[in-house]
């Protein structure tokens, strides 16, 4: 799987399980830690690790693994694919980390033919 099939079947398992407000930054040319970050907010704690556990499940049924998992028992899990970076925030978290104006020069990527409305 390419790193941009991977970042939209990650899109794809958070929309499926009412993550919000879901953001794709490809950032391929900001760093060299990965190409894309997925950001989500779940909607509590439990919401959060839930999404998470999604994510994995759903990623692991075609054979991927994540390489690295931080956060377990915060507001903030990351799941680091290599190539792709997840990030899953309760919304408290996600306002008071506020990735998004931390990496303003990054290029939004259209996922909205992979979201639902």
């Amino acid at each position: 799987m390419d790193r941009k099939e991977l970042m939209e079947n990650i899109v794809k398992v958070l929309d499926d399980n009412k993550g919000m407000d879901i953001q794709a930054l490809e950032i391929t040319d900001l760093t060299s830690v990965a190409d894309y970050f997925v950001i989500a907010t779940g909607t509590s704690s439990t919401h959060v690790r839930a999404l998470t556990e999604d994510v994995e499940d759903g990623l692991s049924k075609k054979g991927v693994e994540p390489d690295h998992i931080e956060g377990k028992a915060t507001g903030w899990i990351l799941l680091d694919y290599g190539t792709v970076i997840v990030h899953i925030f309760t919304a408290d978290m996600r306002e008071h980390f506020n990735l998004e104006h931390l990496w303003a020069d990054a290029k939004n990527v259209d996922i909205s033919n992979i979201i639902t409305e």
